[in-house]
């Protein structure tokens, strides 16, 4: 039974989250303060965190960066802060998805449903560029042999253009199939997944490949051949 930690101080809407997170069959950990939320991660070892911004205590931004730093289990943001700027500054410390408040319960958990989903390992399918090798069904890369460290997110950013090598795919095309045709925020969000990937592969030999930037188009997982 997967496990989410629910971490969201308005009680209410905690329970009412709790209560369809357990109809469909998952444990449900609630957590209502942002001082509590990464002891409570460390203690419970959950499998998706649920993680509203504006907390007592520590904000969720800050426990973001925290959980960050010790795993990269998935995290999905609750906010009612609709901004763009909050939008992309949740992605680009590692968030896996964004939902807006007041959001609808089933929504929340049809997002905890696909974001699972992208995060669960299956049999190894592996493949070589060079030093970089990817486990496509076990969603493992690694560069001169060592792990590298994504999160869930740019990972999945990853995999999808080294499935389809030398081909362009333009900031929508990627949005549509990693973040999903209901995503509201800006397309930069792809631009610092992408910034994200070449810091975590810069030791890969531009002889062997690269993430390419083909200007006014878009970005493209280049290998020679």
């Amino acid at each position: 039974m997967k496990k989410i930690l629910i971490v969201e101080d308005e009680f209410a809407i905690s329970q009412v989250l709790k209560a369809y997170i357990v109809k469909e069959q998952f444990q449900a950990v609630q957590c209502f303060t942002g001082d509590e939320a990464v002891e409570m991660f460390k203690l419970h070892e959950p499998d998706l965190v649920l993680l509203d911004v504006m907390l007592p205590g520590k904000d969720g931004w800050t426990i973001l960066k925290e959980i960050r730093t010790i795993s990269r289990c998935p995290i999905i943001m609750l906010t009612a802060l609709g901004d763009v700027e909050y939008r992309l500054g949740g992605f680009d410390g590692g968030a896996d998805d964004y939902i807006v408040k007041p959001f609808i319960a089933d929504e929340v958990v049809a997002r905890i449903k696909a974001v699972l989903r992208r995060s669960v390992p299956q049999a190894s399918t592996r493949q070589k560029f060079g030093s970089l090798e990817i486990d496509f069904n076990g969603h493992l890369v690694l560069l001169h042999g060592d792990e590298v460290d994504l999160t869930p997110r740019d990972l999945s950013v990853l995999l999808f253009l080294a499935e389809n090598p030398n081909r362009t795919f333009t900031r929508d095309q990627l949005i549509e199939h990693i973040w999903g045709w209901d995503y509201e925020g800006s397309d930069r969000a792809v631009d610092l997944a992408i910034k994200r990937l070449r810091k975590a592969l810069a030791g890969w030999s531009e002889n062997e490949g690269e993430i390419r930037t083909l200007r006014g188009v878009g970005y493209q997982f280049h290998v020679y051949e």
